[in-house]
């Protein structure tokens, strides 16, 4: 049964399917003590496919790019849940870390991330409210435009 954190996603259109499996010698996640890292997910959507592909800047928009980045963040949820079995066990948003894959010279990543941190907040109110990296990159895993790491304090 869904908890109230899912309930609010579903709400909003938005249904977490099961993560993707780690691609090379990591791990999806690491807990310690109360803090949960999860790994970096890149913006395969519900059919695998790649929401957005190549720079942001060039072949990207800074739309599609957002929607991708909002992509990433159901992905990082999908990963909590497998970690923690209910997103109600989220304590807090601690830190999400954006990494766009951008074409020289481009300096809105804050701009595309804001896709990931609005799912945090969609999801947890004020709790979902985090401190924020991004960076811009020269490239990415299979040439995806946008991967989102995150930081949790969980129960």
């Amino acid at each position: 049964m869904a908890g109230m954190v899912e309930k609010k996603l579903a709400e909003r259109g938005i249904t977490l399917s099961p993560p993707k499996s780690p691609v090379a010698n990591y791990v999806p996640f690491v807990r310690t003590g109360s803090l949960l890292i999860v790994s970096g997910q890149i913006c395969f959507d519900a059919d695998g496919k790649l929401a957005a592909k190549g720079r942001v800047g060039a072949e990207v928009s800074v739309e599609d790019a957002t929607k991708a980045a909002r992509v990433c963040a159901i992905n990082l949820l999908a990963q909590v849940k497998a970690a923690i079995g209910d997103l109600d066990k989220v304590v807090r948003v601690v830190r999400l870390g954006g990494f766009i894959n951008s074409a020289p010279g481009f300096a809105d990543g804050p701009k595309v991330m804001n896709g990931a941190s609005d799912v945090m907040v969609e999801a947890f109110a004020d709790k979902g409210r985090h401190a924020r990296t991004t960076v811009g990159v020269a490239a990415l895993p299979v040439d995806a435009a946008v991967e989102v790491e995150g930081m949790f304090e969980v129960n």
